[in-house]
């Protein structure tokens, strides 16, 4: 079981539960949520999606209204398998 890096005092509305179920999947050691930024265009609901690889894992963006947040996921799996979990965990 991973484990969830909360030093923040932000966060997008509804992430922290989302990212604490990626967290608990196998395979997956630590989710880290960092910068908040304003963006162009809104975004109906919570959207994660991954973006870039990182050493060690990949970068996702989550997007909420008007505003996006950088996640970094430190895990072993393969991109298709990390977008596969994202999908799962936010329509259920």
């Amino acid at each position: 079981m991973g484990r969830l890096v909360v030093t923040h005092s932000t966060y997008l509305e509804g992430l922290i539960p989302l990212l604490k179920q990626l967290a608990g999947k196998p395979g997956v050691d630590t989710v880290t949520p960092a910068v908040i930024s304003r963006v162009r265009g809104r975004c109906q609901g919570l959207k994660l999606r991954v973006s870039a690889p990182i050493t060690g894992g990949y970068k996702l963006v989550a997007r909420r209204g008007g505003s996006a947040q950088e996640v970094f996921v430190v895990t072993g799996w393969p991109r298709e398998q990390l977008e596969q979990e994202l999908d799962q965990l936010q329509k259920g």
